[in-house]
């Protein structure tokens, strides 16, 4: 793989990946591999750069809190693919990559030349891999698709919020989250194939497939048997009972019986051995059959405790937990000993705390850089592919970077 000249600690040093991804999936994606030691190349065009710099709130002089929470790490490279010199350009960077990725829509990347069909003279073992709405084939190929059109097709909404309410999105953007993790996953496959073999590849991956792929046991419930999920009160398990949020006296709880034996230690902790001693509620089946019986009677009595009070009853012998605000969560104790919460120097917005690494590698620091400026690394990233600098004055004054 091609040097990066990072800290050859971080077990991915030496991985260079040109990345023409924007907005959120794509590029969070990346930053995980950014953060143990990948180079990434960002591929912004000239002028306007990706999207995720203007996002409101918190954007100023071409970026932003969102755009530096999802480019950690990477290298910024301005360059204008729709132009032949441009992708040009690019052929020259792939002789010395080993990854190009990208987040554009069906079509896009076989027109900007971004599929290993375009790229293997150049390099044989580059690995392309596309993270789009809907993929590179099929009806919708074309179609823009975000995050919330995706949970609506893939059956998301329908089962979220209150039954008699309207159907709801999920509060983050958890395909957009789930197809990015599915992307750098399909990646190293990707790669590793290519050190076996010699040979790259093209991955498609989409949101589309992701979400459904995530309906799993719903699905194999729905495509098999005369079922039909639905949305359920408190955001209860569809058939597992109980499993859910229940409101205490200052607050709300989860709690989650998804093993007999959870059911059997809640009923200790509660002082409900009368509960546990009901043939209505003696196993998964009858405890579901019984559930408008049973759920009333756990509710009356969460109610009577704070969340806090439950919670030291409860933690430890039965899977719970509060239902925090944001604020909180990022807070919580635990979060704070695993280090999910870490900071990076910015010139505009000072010292800038993030979420941080959830890939724990033992004796592996990870590395946490800012985000680039808009075309940052432009120069640099062309030298190390052989440009003189007359080449790159040229360049720049034909606006290709």
């Amino acid at each position: 793989m091609t040097a990066r000249g990072a800290s050859t600690a971080l077990p991915l040093a030496g991985l260079r990946i040109l990345a023409a991804s924007q907005l959120g999936a794509g590029p969070w994606a990346l930053t995980l591999l950014s953060d143990l030691g990948a180079d990434v190349v960002k591929i912004e065009p000239p002028g306007r750069g990706d999207e995720a710099r203007n996002v409101p709130p918190f954007a100023e002089a071409g970026d932003s809190i969102y755009f530096q929470s999802l480019n950690r790490g990477a290298r910024g490279l301005t360059l204008d693919l729709r132009a032949d010199a441009g992708r040009a350009v690019l052929r020259r960077l792939v002789a010395t990559s080993d990854a190009v990725y990208n987040n554009l829509r069906g079509g896009e990347p076989e027109r900007l030349g971004l599929t290993y069909g375009a790229l293997r003279d150049v390099n044989p073992r580059v690995v392309c891999c596309s993270l789009s709405g809907f993929g590179q084939t099929g009806p919708r190929a074309k179609e823009p698709g975000y995050d919330f059109v995706i949970q609506a097709y893939a059956g998301f909404m329908s089962l979220t919020g209150a039954p008699d309410g309207p159907p709801e999105r999920c509060g983050v953007s958890i395909v957009d989250f789930s197809a990015g993790i599915l992307s750098t996953l399909a990646l190293m496959i990707g790669l590793h194939r290519a050190q076996t073999t010699g040979a790259g590849c093209d991955i498609d991956v989409s949101l589309y497939d992701t979400a459904l792929s995530m309906l799993n046991y719903l699905a194999g419930w729905t495509l098999n048997r005369d079922w039909h999920p639905q949305r359920t009160a408190d955001g209860a398990h569809q058939t597992l009972v109980p499993a859910q949020t229940f409101r205490t006296s200052d607050g709300f709880l989860v709690v989650m019986c998804l093993k007999e034996k959870f059911w059997q230690a809640l009923c200790e902790r509660m002082g409900r051995a009368d509960l546990r001693d009901d043939p209505r509620f003696a196993t998964f089946a009858e405890r579901h059959a019984h559930r408008d019986t049973l759920i009333p009677m756990l509710a009356a009595d969460f109610a009577c405790r704070t969340t806090e009070a439950w919670l030291g009853c409860l933690r430890g012998h039965v899977p719970c937990g509060p239902v925090y605000s944001v604020e909180e969560a990022l807070a919580d104790e635990h979060a704070l000993a695993r280090d999910m919460v870490t900071g990076i120097d910015h010139p505009t917005f000072g010292w800038l705390r993030q979420v941080g690494t959830p890939l724990k590698m033992a004796g592996v620091t990870p590395e946490h850089r800012r985000a680039p400026r808009l075309g940052e690394h432009t120069d640099a990233i062309l030298a190390e592919a052989g440009f003189a600098p007359a080449e790159i004055a040229r360049l720049r004054a034909d606006g290709v970077v």
